[in-house]
């Protein structure tokens, strides 16, 4: 899953919760797949070598391939989104990294941070917010159905043990 709780090392360390973005591509993948186009659209080519028409088509080929270039760069820009949430007796802070690098953060009393998992009328299905200190914030928007799902059980179980009694 595109997120990861790290163990408080001792009773009182806070928990911490780490998101991100699925990337289906890593980047290592990213010169095989230009390559790949690059391969595949110039086999028809090779039949116009020596002729006028191979020059015709060239420029249309480097044109798909840096569109392709260009398109993978951005979603990998797009991706580069991070949310912290630290979660301590007496503090609950979440830090949003967005992909222009502007930050926002929100934070409150652990005993008043409520997780509300919204079905309907999110701007996704399954939205998950977090509520305190007068404030509701989204976490995890960018995770799938099922993992956000899976988020808000976690951030139930996760505040209650938290929170002070």
């Amino acid at each position: 899953m595109p997120y990861q709780w790290t163990d408080p090392t001792t009773p009182d360390a806070p928990w911490q919760l780490t998101l991100w973005p699925h990337r289906s591509l890593p980047r290592a993948g990213f010169a095989a797949v230009i390559l790949g186009c690059f391969t595949a659209i110039t086999l028809p080519l090779y039949g116009l070598l020596g002729t006028a028409v191979l020059w015709g088509m060239l420029p249309f080929v480097l044109i798909a391939v840096a569109a392709l270039w260009w398109g993978l760069q951005a979603s990998y820009k797009s991706g580069e989104i991070e949310e912290r949430l630290t979660l301590a007796a007496d503090a609950t802070h979440l830090t949003r990294r967005n992909p222009n690098g502007d930050t926002q953060e929100w934070a409150c009393n652990t005993y008043w941070a409520r997780a509300t998992l919204h079905t309907a009328g999110g701007p996704v299905p399954n939205y998950v917010t977090l509520s305190g200190n007068g404030r509701e914030v989204e976490i995890g928007a960018f995770l799938s159905e099922d993992e956000r799902k899976a988020l808000y059980d976690d951030l139930e179980r996760r505040l209650s043990d938290a929170a002070p009694r």
